[in-house]
């Protein structure tokens, strides 16, 4: 099945402060990999990756 992505829309320069980061991370029950995917404001996306 697809996944639905839904966002909440920004006005004005709020929209561009946020970045849509997707991390690959293995899971422990069955080994297989499985995305992460958040929206982070710009000054946390090192910490998203770092974590």
């Amino acid at each position: 099945m697809a996944k639905k992505t839904v966002a909440t829309l920004q006005t004005g320069k709020e929209g561009r402060s946020y970045t849509k980061v997707i991390k690959m991370v293995k899971s422990p029950k069955t080994g297989a990999y499985v995305f992460d995917e958040q929206m982070v404001p710009n000054e946390k996306v090192q910490d998203f990756f770092k974590k």
